[in-house]
């Protein structure tokens, strides 16, 4: 037995976007307005997750915006050899705005617009959903450069990313737009397969903890999306049950200790904040597998 040609064909449509862009919209007004205290500050505003990256299904609710401040940025300094950062230190210039300084302006600007409606959150800053309006996490962050290379001479080599800070002051670290166009290119090597297959599995899980087959929590939707960006694009493809046959037989059979998140920054798997445990990757997949067999 198999899940039905059907069910997985609807399973990998897309889910409504009409009111996440009304909400993307306003929440994006508000925090770009030039009343606000920080807006003569250098920053950007755009989208992150799976609205950003179609890959959204009809349970997803919160619309993911992310504030980065651009006047200073933070390094990572790790590929560099003990010659090239002691060259980075002696170039750097510190900033005079911090990203303290810079999220405090934000949550209260925010706090003004929406009032009680806003809740501060460990990572991000939520605002709850009122009308048309979504519920939304906005993540006030500062620009990264990951340094791959500081030579004497020519340009430095490095990848730009963001980052913010947990309560604690441990400093977390993504890379949003690295993982778009990453997941972007991923697409069209399938042949349109690829997001179509994550939405699959995003409905799947879904389904799984409706009927408590699985918790919640178990498979966040980042991490399903990096699972299936290491599937090769030879597998994707053919017909619906053929598709998930094939991702789900690579992803059982495959090294998974070897996967890269969708960024191509971080291991997709392990016990760091930036990774996924491989015990619950594997429950997952087993849910997956028992599910199908008995459909």
């Amino acid at each position: 037995m198999a899940i039905s040609e059907t069910q997985l064909e609807t399973w990998g449509k897309q889910g409504p976007t009409a009111q996440f862009t009304s909400t993307y919209d306003t929440v994006r007004a508000v925090l770009n307005d030039s009343s606000s205290p920080y807006y003569p500050k250098s920053f950007d505003i755009f989208l992150q997750g799976s609205y950003k990256n179609s890959t959204n299904v009809y349970g997803d609710s919160d619309v993911d915006i992310v504030i980065r401040l651009d006047s200073i940025f933070y390094t990572d300094l790790y590929f560099l050899n003990d010659e090239e950062k002691a060259r980075y230190e002696a170039n750097r210039a510190p900033g005079s705005y911090s990203l303290d300084e810079f999220k405090t302006s934000v949550v209260a600007w925010l706090i003004k617009k929406y009032g009680s409606d806003v809740k501060i959150g460990s990572k991000a800053v939520f605002i709850k959903g009122n009308g048309t309006r979504r519920d939304a996490d906005v993540l006030v962050c500062a620009k990264l450069r990951r340094y791959y290379s500081y030579p004497q001479f020519g340009d430095p080599r490095y990848t730009d990313g963001i980052c913010f800070f947990l309560p604690d002051g441990t400093r977390i670290e993504n890379y949003p737009e690295r993982h778009y166009d990453n997941c972007v290119q991923k697409h069209q090597d399938t042949r349109s397969w690829f997001k179509h297959t994550v939405r699959i599995f995003k409905n799947l899980r879904n389904t799984m903890i409706e009927k408590g087959q699985i918790k919640d929590g178990l498979a966040p939707s980042y991490f399903i999306e990096g699972l299936l960006y290491n599937v090769p694009a030879p597998k994707f493809g053919g017909t619906e049950q053929l598709n998930f046959k094939d991702v789900l037989e690579f992803l059982f059979q495959a090294d998974r200790s070897k996967f890269e998140c969708g960024n191509g920054q971080f291991y997709l798997l392990g016990n760091t904040n930036v990774t996924w445990p491989a015990a619950n990757c594997a429950a997952f997949l087993e849910a997956v597998k028992k599910y199908n067999d008995a459909a």
